[in-house]
């Protein structure tokens, strides 16, 4: 069989190939070199990036194998998510791959503004001795404000605790008593811009957030105070910033990002009071490592059909441990549900009750819609393109869920309607300290069987001899039954047997069984591989 082809457009770390390893084969080309780029796309299964290559819709038109974008690092500004994800391609990047370092630069900076460390250096290997010129500030006692109090936000508040500041935010994200927990008290913006004397830009780059800090509020803040941005260029206004340090409104700057990069003419460049650095903030050789073993870890899972944690185009986000667990057995049930239906759902229902309800379960409708399409459409189903796929042929899926589960600590049910108007339902759950995976209910027949790679069901009028005839038949051809359970309603009523065998039943025997003992539906199901 042919490997996965995974595309690396730009550097990647040492660390980051080899844990893709030879399970893949991985090409290298120019990301930024559009006319080298756009044609490597054509039979890629997997793409890496940085900052440098531009992932939009014309790419991802070129590339109809494509599965997952892979961006070594924290921004998507250059890829164009909702492309990728009408495409069905999941988009990962590495959201804490930087933090450390991002946060410690934001440090560096605060300390070489505070410091004039920078204008000094400059000063003396230029010959110059201004040791009176460039006194500088103490943190001791100062007010630091921060905005956004996310990984990065907390880690900087984290750091400069020691140095006795005086920790406050704006986050309209995040929970008061959160942040008062971690020692900052969080206030308004213009709270914030009025009180502080440090104040660092720890924000994502959005409509909301472009120009966040303007001419407005620059006229708010303390003549004394400091801005550091590590986070994304535009946030501040630059030339709001420019005026406000040459009026005397803002003592310095700390600069890292820029509206465009690269950049090497700003007017901020001008001011002796701006510490300026190329985009360093990620620029740490430990950063690149984690960042390039964390998106080819993700890109493994992807391309073996995964729930990948750091998808962000993938509804549910981060999977709680709680829930983990019940990833594959969900994905199993879907495959199980197929396989009774024998058709695809007009409308299908993934009801999850007990303990896991209290958690964010959405990513288990994935699972379950993952495995409902898996053995239906031809290509991989993943949890990005397996909602799409329910939307093309017409299913309305709806995820329910309920702190009750009188007979289990926890159950997941895939219940479908189809087209005729028959129910079919599959519910399962994880047993016992060792999470034994347990099919415990098909079509309202109750039952405890593990779902194996092999199973059968068939639906009958209970009556002597159906087993005898069904381990008959099976025995003829060398089927061996791993285990066997008849569930009933009521004596004499329709009742349900259950098998997992050891090999896949043939499709005739199967047939030549339902025959034999007048079954009303008879079903095989085959989930090996």
């Amino acid at each position: 069989m042919n490997k996965p082809v995974v595309l690396v457009a730009e550097e990647l770390s040492q660390a980051g190939l080899a844990v893709l390893g030879a399970d893949f084969e991985v090409r290298q080309v120019d990301g930024a070199d559009r006319s080298a780029f756009l044609p490597a796309l054509s039979d890629v299964d997997a793409l890496i990036v940085r900052s440098a290559t531009q992932v939009d819709a014309e790419a991802v038109a070129h590339a109809p194998k494509l599965r997952v974008v892979a961006r070594a690092g924290v921004g998507l500004d250059n890829v164009d998510v909702e492309a990728a994800t009408k495409a069905g391609i999941m988009v990962v990047n590495a959201p804490t791959s930087n933090i450390t370092s991002a946060a410690e630069h934001t440090v560096a900076l605060i300390l070489a503004s505070a410091r004039n460390v920078a204008q000094a250096h400059t000063a003396l290997k230029g010959g110059e001795w201004k040791r009176s010129k460039y006194t500088g500030v103490e943190l001791d006692e100062k007010v630091v404000g921060i905005l956004g109090l996310g990984k990065i936000g907390q880690l900087v508040a984290q750091r400069l605790a020691p140095f006795g500041v005086e920790l406050i935010a704006y986050d309209p994200y995040l929970p008061a008593a959160r942040a008062a927990a971690m020692g900052v008290q969080l206030l308004s913006l213009e709270e914030v811009l009025a009180k502080a004397d440090f104040i660092t830009v720890h924000l994502p780059k959005s409509k909301e957030t472009i120009g966040l800090i303007g001419e407005r509020e620059l006229h708010q803040v303390k003549p004394n105070v400091r801005l550091i941005n590590v986070a994304r260029g535009g946030i501040i206004d630059e030339n709001a910033l420019y005026s406000a340090i040459k009026e005397g409104r803002v003592a310095g700057a700390g600069i890292d990002v820029f509206p465009k990069e690269p950049v090497t003419d700003s007017p901020l460049f001008e001011l002796d009071q701006v510490v300026v650095t190329p985009h360093l903030g990620a620029s740490t050789h430990e950063a690149q490592e984690k960042a390039g073993t964390q998106v080819a870890r993700s890109v493994k899972l992807a391309l073996g059909g995964e729930f990948v944690p750091d998808a962000v185009n993938v509804q549910g986000g981060a999977v709680a441990e709680e829930v983990k667990p019940g990833l594959p057995l969900t994905e199993r049930l879907g495959r199980v549900f197929t396989a009774l239906a024998g058709e695809v759902a007009t409308r299908l229902v993934v009801e999850v009750r007990g303990e896991i309800a209290s958690q964010d379960v959405r990513v288990l409708e994935l699972a379950a819609l993952k495995g409902v399409f898996t053995d239906v459409v031809e290509g991989g189903v993943t949890y990005v393109n397996a909602p799409l796929l329910a939307h093309d042929r017409g299913t309305v899926v709806e995820l329910v869920t309920s702190p009750e589960s009188p007979d289990w600590r926890n159950v997941i049910t895939v219940r479908g309607v189809l087209a005729d108007g028959r129910t079919v339902s599959v519910s399962g759950t994880l047993s016992g300290p060792r999470q034994i995976t347990k099919i415990v209910e098909v079509n309202g027949f109750t039952m405890e069987i593990e779902p194996t790679d092999h199973l059968a069901f068939f639906t009958y009028t209970d009556r002597p001899g159906i087993v005898g005839i069904v381990g008959r038949l099976l025995g003829e051809q060398s089927v061996n039954i791993a285990s066997m359970q008849v569930a009933r309603g009521a004596k004499g009523g329709k009742a349900l047997i259950a098998l997992t065998l050891d090999t896949a039943a043939p499709a005739d025997v199967v047939d030549q069984i339902a025959a034999e003992i007048g079954a009303d539906s008879g079903r095989v199901v085959d989930l090996e591989g």
